[in-house]
């Protein structure tokens, strides 16, 4: 077996990868034209990368690499606008959004790659369920040992992700009462949840070894937890988010996740097993309630809400975001949750004004827009 080496990247540098529903601008449903728009975006150079996703109704957006919040939303801002003119030209719509509200799952269609069809053949159904859609944000690190450390030591903020970036709250054409719907297609997938209790790079490699020995994944790829160690590029990635509404929104999530990890480094705070105890009962409740979500602390023995912790954490912040020139980062979130203003709200409201989910989702491309 070959050891899974951990490549060095610079230290708190930061990308994303946005996960994107085309729609139809006729009926608004999901429009499965992905291979088109491709080609027309290959045919003039632009800003980071797209990609197919799993069904072809998708692309994914990969940022480059940035040190900052406002040249990453800058990059973002430029591919937006990129991709909405390609979109135009190919007739189709572009929206965020972590789930379509009205599509059906069975009625989409494998995008034709090699991995997509294995992942299509060893999960059935689940594959073309798997037509929801996410926010992935990488954070550099410097070495394998640290990506283990705040895999762990991130876990207990997992539910503010899921509260700030929460925007699918329609599913199959119902409202689900939960603000992220989308997080229940993810939990189908038997390697998905949080990694292993390991604490360093040597213990997560043999782990690593073993499984691939065992015949249960191939790479890292096949790891579908909410935040996981990526060696190739030498960062942690967290993958709890829906994709947001605005690239802004998407900017300034990952600046967040920026801004506490140059704390945990900071800190250094030993690790407890604890967090895990009602991990998968806070990740629910986050998904269901919001920022109303009514968290547990098993390792302090207390109960605060998602929004009360947000707000406790960005108190702390406040000197990592001014090293990182973060500071409208935290401004902005700030005004989000004391509003309680995530994208799930919004999206309901459009609901209770226009009446009707085509118009809401007509309404998700034109924000998109903006």
């Amino acid at each position: 077996m070959v050891e899974l080496s951990f490549t060095r990247s610079t230290e708190l540098s930061m990308g994303v990868e946005l996960e994107l529903q085309l729609v139809s601008l006729y009926h608004q449903n999901l429009a499965m034209e992905a291979a088109d728009l491709l080609r027309r975006l290959e045919a003039g150079p632009h800003a980071g990368a797209v990609k197919p996703e799993i069904t072809q109704a998708m692309i994914e957006l990969n940022s480059g690499i940035h040190g900052g919040f406002e040249s990453l939303r800058a990059e973002l801002q430029s591919m937006r606008d990129t991709v909405a003119d390609a979109a135009r030209a190919a007739h189709v719509g572009v929206c965020g959004g972590g789930t379509h509200p009205f599509q059906r799952w069975n009625e989409q269609r494998i995008f034709p790659t090699e991995r997509f069809a294995s992942v299509s053949e060893q999960y059935g159904y689940l594959a073309k369920q798997f037509t929801v859609f996410g926010q992935h944000v990488h954070i550099g690190v410097a070495n394998g040992d640290d990506a283990i450390y705040l895999c762990h030591a991130l876990a207990r903020f997992i539910p503010h992700f899921i509260a700030l970036s929460a925007s699918s709250p329609y599913y199959q054409g119902v409202d689900t009462a939960f603000d992220c719907a989308r997080l229940q297609a993810v939990s189908a997938f038997p390697l998905s949840g949080t990694p292993p209790w390991l604490h360093t790079w040597e213990e997560f490699d043999a782990y690593y070894q073993r499984m691939v020995q065992l015949g249960i994944v191939r790479s890292m790829k096949d790891f579908y937890w909410d935040i996981r160690p990526k060696p190739e590029y030498g960062t942690i990635e967290l993958r709890i988010c829906d994709t947001p509404l605005t690239v802004q929104r998407a900017a300034e999530l990952a600046g967040y996740l920026q801004m506490l990890v140059r704390a945990l480094l900071a800190e250094r705070k030993p690790l407890s097993r604890d967090v895990y105890l009602a991990y998968t009962v806070n990740r629910f409740r986050a998904a269901r309630y919001g920022f109303d979500a009514r968290l547990i602390d098993p390792v302090g023995a207390a109960e605060t809400t998602v929004a009360e912790d947000i707000l406790a954490t960005l108190d702390e912040l406040g000197p990592h975001a001014a090293a990182l020139g973060g500071e409208p980062v935290l401004a902005s979130l700030r005004r989000q949750v004391e509003a309680h203003d995530n994208d799930a709200a919004w999206l309901r409201a459009r609901m209770a004004e226009l009446g009707s989910l085509p118009d809401v989702v007509h309404a998700q491309v034109l924000r998109w827009q903006d």
